[in-house]
């Protein structure tokens, strides 16, 4: 074979080689596919956090219906509402409370109790963030009562209404409405 001959193969493999790599590159081949669905098992979404709407009105500049994650703070809600007031209260609300779904939140105005502006007073026992010690606080709970009300709260999350209490063994119709008044909030 003549160096003419030799030359032009090794430049046409070249470029045959180099055609072959651009169209990897250029079209994805060999890239990584989605694994085929096990058969018959539907194929679902990964789930994405629907948030919650919380009602916050008071000392706050924007008051209103506010959406925020699920995992959010009484603090989320007033930055949600654009923020406090120069006359807020700030310190007649637990800013580190968790909200739920739903929920009021009422930013007091200093020198305005909560009676004058038709809110609820935080005064109780939060039966999702209280101690065993704190628990024991309420009418008719002891030692052994308040330590099943955080196992309860530990195994299945958060208490949702003061009626799930009913699900804590030892606690009925009749002490429920012993501890009703004493509790703030579930």
């Amino acid at each position: 074979m003549s160096r003419d001959a030799t030359n032009l193969a090794v430049t046409v493999s070249g470029v045959a080689i180099l055609a072959v790599v651009v169209g990897v590159i250029w079209f994805g081949i060999g890239a990584a596919e989605a694994p085929p669905a096990a058969s018959g098992a539907p194929i679902r979404a990964a789930q994405v956090d629907a948030g919650i709407r919380v009602h916050i009105s008071g000392a706050v500049v924007a008051p209103g219906v506010v959406e925020l994650p699920s995992d959010s703070i009484v603090a989320d809600a007033v930055g949600a509402a654009g923020g406090a007031t120069h006359d807020a209260d700030l310190t007649s609300i637990n800013l580190a409370a968790a909200l739920r779904a739903g929920e009021r939140i009422v930013i007091l105005t200093v020198g305005v109790s909560g009676e004058l502006m038709g809110a609820r007073a935080e005064t109780g026992i939060d039966l999702n963030t209280a101690s065993a010690s704190e628990l024991e606080s309420l009418p008719g709970v002891g030692p052994v009562l308040a330590e099943r009300i955080v196992a309860y709260r530990t195994d299945r999350g958060p208490f949702r209404t003061v009626e799930d209490l009913l699900d804590v063994p030892g606690i009925g119709e009749a002490k429920l409405a012993l501890m009703r008044d004493a509790i703030s909030r579930p």
